[in-house]
């Protein structure tokens, strides 16, 4: 029988990098699971590389699973408050191979040690993570952290 997994949940909006670090840091997060489709941010230290450094060099994991990224049209969608078409089309990127296959190794990676899903959106309601959670790992503990 698998025991029940926890995931993290972080988003970097309204927030830099060593903030969100701590935050990580006393909630004993060894991992951060990467799910932006583009991970560039105009925020400084949130773009892959930066942010891969900065969090390797605090002492986490980073992976990105580009695949559990919302497409264009949904980010749009997201942008403009149409949260309904956001979940119809983060719905259909889900059922693509190879999202199936990175939800699989997502869920892997959170048994193997306390990792958290990133994202730009500081309010997991409004964010693709949640949707994502409900999807793949409707029985999951997620813990929203708030840097």
């Amino acid at each position: 029988m698998s025991r029940r997994v926890r995931i993290f949940t972080i988003g970097y909006e309204a927030t830099t990098v060593p903030e969100l670090i701590d935050a990580l840091r006393k909630a004993e997060v060894e991992r951060v699971i990467d799910v932006r489709a583009l991970p560039l941010s105009r925020r400084p230290g949130f773009s892959k590389t930066p942010l891969r450094s900065a969090l390797e060099e605090a002492g986490i994991e980073y992976v990105h699973l580009k695949a559990l990224g919302t497409p264009a049209d949904g980010r749009a969608a997201a942008r403009a408050g149409r949260h309904a078409d956001l979940e119809r089309i983060y719905a259909g990127q889900l059922e693509l191979p190879e999202a199936m296959a990175q939800s699989a190794q997502m869920i892997e990676l959170a048994r193997e040690k306390p990792s958290a899903l990133l994202c730009m959106e500081r309010e997991p309601a409004h964010c693709h993570r949640t949707l994502l959670l409900r999807a793949v790992a409707p029985d999951a503990e997620v813990v929203d952290l708030y840097p």
